[in-house]
């Protein structure tokens, strides 16, 4: 028999639309390795192993149906690749780019300077439309569009037995010394979770996406859901994205809905590529005049990562978030604009408290708008959200407060959203730890003056020029970055991203 191919499976956990695996022939060595550095990381999490860990188990027993199980090693990298190269005589391996943190992007860097010493062909396929070594933006649509056209990669039916692979159980968190992190009603990492998941919305959730999608009553039932399995590959945004436009010409009547859902999977794209591009987003300043800006203070993080901070709607979304594991777009949005504006605290804490509550982290996409609502890109408009206010467009009547801050389920209807203005606060619920207007005062006062501070705008249009998007009529907008770059001020443009 010819020498197996490995195909490293790393965040594409799936069979259908699989660049990689159909590149590589029926003599396939399917491996997945669990590196334990990872994971003890600042922006993974328990809960994020075990939606992996259920990921990899519906994989396995979908490879072991076609003839070849998955092989999974727990270790470094390049050691547990080395040592399946050489017990299986294998001179090629295939995987999916990544764009992941800078953890991963340093362990790819160590496997291609190992598999270049040591002759071994890796070859690296694109597996969404994020282009590596991208010359310019302005090409970007372009190719994201000619990936798309190309039509999903045929699925392997059959594998040829390269080894036999005893079952071999996968360790859960705590036997990966993982820190306990309950998350009882977050999603289910399954194949057939997320078919399903996917199936329901094309066929009836999507109906109330544009009308649902921002208030946290009906988001969880109007969005997609489909955002944890993307993060790690169980469906490809390909196969999403063909799927939706065969659902939206058989249902007309939806079309808004359906194409509303498209711009944000081309949304998902162009931020991931912001990293791609642009891998120092992950823990400096887009513009750098926002270094050092901001304070650490460990009382307020505490506070705004526990849901105690005297504010009902940014305590009762964070204690959904950590209950989940995901949240609506605006609602992750006013969180972290509330922790960098009113709190004052650094983009780089809160967003790594926050990749650890979602289960459908995707570093591109969130640090790239941990940085924008938190207004150090230079090139958005400062979105400084009031939680009061939010809280009564989204939550008029009080029912997601009420249920989840228990401490306020007798609170007067009238004082709900301000409880510290009743005649006899609740006993049970902290004051707030800011003055809400004082604080979004300071906040507006320091970075509007910092914007107009010589030398900002001419650096704005240079970022606007490399990041912004070449579609009409947002911040991805190639006349914005046109105009930024002519008239050396920033794009005001506010970009949204519900998924």
């Amino acid at each position: 028999m010819e020498n197996p191919v490995l195909v490293w499976f790393k965040r594409d956990l799936r069979l259908s639309d699989h660049p990689a695996l159909a590149a590589a022939g029926p003599h396939v060595l399917p491996v997945y390795i669990i590196e334990p550095d990872y994971w003890r990381l600042p922006d993974t999490s328990a809960r994020q192993w075990e939606f992996t860990r259920e990921a990899l188990m519906s994989l396995r027993e979908a490879l072991a149906a076609r003839g070849q199980p998955l092989i999974v090693r727990t270790g470094e990298a390049v050691i547990e690749l080395a040592r399946l190269c050489q017990r299986y005589r294998i001179t090629l391996m295939i995987s999916h780019e990544e764009t992941g943190n800078s953890w991963t992007y340093a362990r790819d860097r160590q496997v291609a300077g190992w598999a270049k010493a040591n002759g071994i062909e890796w070859q690296e396929l694109p597996q969404s439309g994020v282009v590596r070594r991208l010359a310019s933006r302005d090409g970007w649509q372009g190719a994201r569009n000619r990936f798309l056209r190309a039509g999903v990669a045929p699925e392997v039916t059959a594998l040829a037995p390269v080894c036999e692979v005893a079952p071999t159980h996968l360790p859960d968190a705590r036997a990966l010394g993982l820190t306990p992190d309950p998350c009882p009603h977050r999603q289910t990492g399954s194949h057939a979770a997320a078919r399903d998941q996917f199936k329901r919305f094309l066929d009836q959730r999507i109906a109330g996406y544009r009308r649902g999608m921002s208030s946290p009553l009906s988001a969880e039932r109007a969005c997609s859901r489909l955002s944890p399995y993307l993060a790690l590959g169980l469906l490809s945004v390909r196969e999403v994205e063909l799927s939706r436009q065969e659902a939206r010409a058989a249902k007309p009547d939806w079309a808004a809905n359906f194409n509303s859902f498209a711009k944000r999977l081309a949304w998902r794209d162009h931020f991931i590529q912001k990293l791609e591009d642009e891998p120092a987003i992950e823990h400096r300043c887009l513009h750098p005049a926002h270094e050092a800006l901001r304070e650490s203070d460990p009382a307020r993080l505490q506070a705004w990562s526990a849901g105690e901070t005297g504010l009902p709607f940014i305590d009762a979304c964070m204690r959904y978030l950590r209950a989940t594991g995901w949240l609506n777009f605006r609602m992750r949005a006013m969180l972290m604009s509330f922790a960098s504006y009113h709190l004052w605290l650094d983009w780089r804490a809160t967003g790594a408290h926050l990749a650890r509550m979602f289960t459908d982290y995707e570093p591109g996409i969130h640090w790239s708008q941990s940085q924008m609502q938190s207004g150090t890109t230079g090139i958005n408009t400062l979105r400084i959200y009031n939680p009061v206010k939010q809280g009564i467009d989204q939550d008029p009547e009080g029912r997601f407060i009420r249920a989840w801050l228990p401490e306020l389920r007798d609170c007067d209807p009238r004082f709900l959203h301000r409880p510290w203005a009743a005649p006899q606060p609740p006993a049970q619920y902290p004051a707030p730890i800011i003055d809400l207007e004082a604080a979004g005062r300071h906040a507006r006062d320091v970075m509007w003056s910092l914007r107009r501070a010589p030398g900002f705008r001419d650096h704005a249009a240079q970022i606007a020029q490399k990041h912004a998007s070449r579609a009409r009529n947002t911040d991805r907008s190639s006349a914005g970055a046109t105009r930024a770059a002519r008239k050396r001020r920033p794009d005001p443009a506010q970009l949204k991203l519900d998924m």
